[in-house]
């Protein structure tokens, strides 16, 4: 009997988003005859676990990013924390360097961790950030991260090459010298035709502290609020809990089959701007309103791109008030980019000797 060839599927922990993204992938590595090994760290691996029990999963080390209170400090915060970031990437080479050779690892597919790559097995480095938005500095926060893409054999962008995209300026570079390769949008989730139960359908996700007080600005603004809501905290623990006030139902987490149904029978998503949600929105075909984690550029010019295009209205977190959320019936909606991913040619690359 022939041996699966082992595949090391490590997502950035930074919110859910990284690790969400990665379901698709894992699944499709199982129909194709591999075997996914899921690497990672703090809730992203808690996540992953949950989701696939049967699966390897081991501990990478933590670049443990936290958020500071005030949204202005953001860039600076990354940088004073720079040096520790750059010894969690060499801890984490030695450690891939370990862990290739003790399971016997054919390739690598890392979501946005810097240090998951090997020199003698295909390695893949997956991003929709070509340029990293980081204000007066986006020239060096690009060019550093492109310095860590080419470690990479191919980089797989999840959106389209052509306009109409979701990522927009993000994913595209005038000129370069890297392997890309524009997979099409990655959801966890489908379509389903079903009536709408909730009102709105609040997600929530991130670093904290911003997580944390994002929820209870929320929560206070809910309380006036005409509908029916449904609140995920996105707080990934050992047990679910659900909890109800008033109009309000409350989960700390929900795994992927129990949002699927969630979103589908929703009228209205509240969510951060990331781009994950962007992709499950867009896949899932619904009206949403956008408050961008403050100070994260990349969040606040994906808000601002949809709501220049008609499509998504969005506030800054000081200042949003419930009643925002009327403006909604304004704009489109986010509409399905290509999301037909040919797994059978990107999963080649793992083929070869």
């Amino acid at each position: 009997m022939e041996l699966k060839k082992r595949i090391l599927v490590a997502p950035l922990n930074w919110g859910l988003g990284h690790a969400t993204r990665c379901i698709p992938i894992i699944n499709a590595l199982i129909n194709h005859n591999y075997e996914p090994i899921i690497a990672s760290d703090g809730i992203a691996l808690q996540f992953l676990k949950k989701e696939f029990p049967d699966l390897k999963a081991i501990e990478l080390p933590s670049y443990n990013i936290k958020y500071p209170k005030k949204e202005n400090h953001f860039k600076w915060k990354l940088l004073k924390d720079a040096p520790k970031i750059i010894k969690v990437i060499n801890a984490e080479i030695k450690a891939i360097k370990t862990i290739v050779e003790r399971f016997n690892i054919s390739g690598i597919i890392s979501d946005n961790r810097f240090g998951v790559y090997s020199n003698t097995i295909p390695s893949v480095y997956i991003t929709h950030q070509l340029k990293v938005l980081s204000g007066n500095t986006t020239w060096m926060s690009s060019k550093i991260h492109q310095n860590i893409i080419k470690k990479f054999d191919e980089c797989w962008i999840p959106d389209v090459e052509n306009e109409p995209s979701l990522s927009g300026d993000l994913c595209h570079l005038k000129k370069h010298k890297f392997n890309l390769k524009y997979i099409g949008a990655l959801s966890r989730f489908n379509k389903i035709e079903c009536d709408i139960v909730y009102d709105l359908l609040v997600l929530l996700s991130g670093p904290e502290p911003q997580r944390t007080i994002f929820e209870t600005l929320l929560l206070k603004q809910l309380k006036t609020y005409n509908g029916k809501v449904l609140f995920v905290k996105g707080v990934v623990e050992e047990q679910q809990i659900l909890s109800k006030k008033n109009h309000i139902t409350i989960y700390n987490f929900m795994q992927s089959a129990a949002l699927e149904k969630a979103i589908n029978e929703s009228k209205i998503v509240l969510s951060r701007s990331g781009y994950t949600t962007i992709m499950d929105l867009a896949k899932l075909n619904k009206k949403a309103f956008f408050i961008p984690t403050p100070g994260q550029f990349e969040q606040e010019y994906l808000a601002k791109r949809f709501k220049k295009l008609k499509l998504v209205p969005t506030s800054n977190q000081k200042d949003f008030k419930i009643e925002m959320l009327n403006s909604v019936s304004l704009y489109e909606g986010l509409q399905t980019v290509n999301s037909d991913i040919n797994f059978t040619t990107l999963f080649c690359l793992f083929q070869r000797e």
